[in-house]
């Protein structure tokens, strides 16, 4: 895997902290923005880069906490396509999440019982119930 230059890498961590503090400020539409202009900054393709799995994974966030579930849930696709996604908690839950407020059940059941098999029931400890209800159901966990 190559890595960003050193002055890439640079601007891209100070924009990111930049939209995480508007995320901790609940200004997540200003938050996106600046996480788009970091991700603009990734040399294409873009899922060959550490850097566009964790700024992929910050935009549907944003979304998810803005309840455009569309939007979110593509970010979070985009993620799984960078590397190291595929084993991260996070990205999992919160695209299981996003399948499940979009009614789609039996895809976000698979997404959340990832989530569950990585990091196990406490990344559900601050989530709301209903989502590790759909895979205890499931999956008579």
């Amino acid at each position: 895997m190559s890595e960003l230059s050193d002055e890439v890498y640079t601007q891209i961590t100070e924009i990111s902290q930049f939209g995480e503090a508007l995320f901790e400020t609940y200004n997540f539409e200003s938050a996106i923005l600046q996480y788009k202009k970091a991700l603009n900054l990734v040399p294409t393709p873009k899922t060959n880069w550490e850097a566009s799995t964790w700024l992929y994974t910050a935009i549907g966030d944003c979304y998810f906490e803005l309840k455009q579930y569309p939007k979110a849930s593509n970010a979070f696709f985009d993620a799984l396509n960078c590397p190291d996604a595929q084993s991260n908690p996070f990205i999992n839950l919160r695209l299981g999440e996003c399948l499940f407020e979009l009614n789609d059940k039996e895809q976000a059941s698979e997404y959340l019982m990832r989530a569950y098999m990585l990091e196990g029931k406490q990344i559900f400890d601050s989530e709301a119930e209903k989502y590790f209800n759909l895979i205890q159901e499931k999956f008579d966990l």
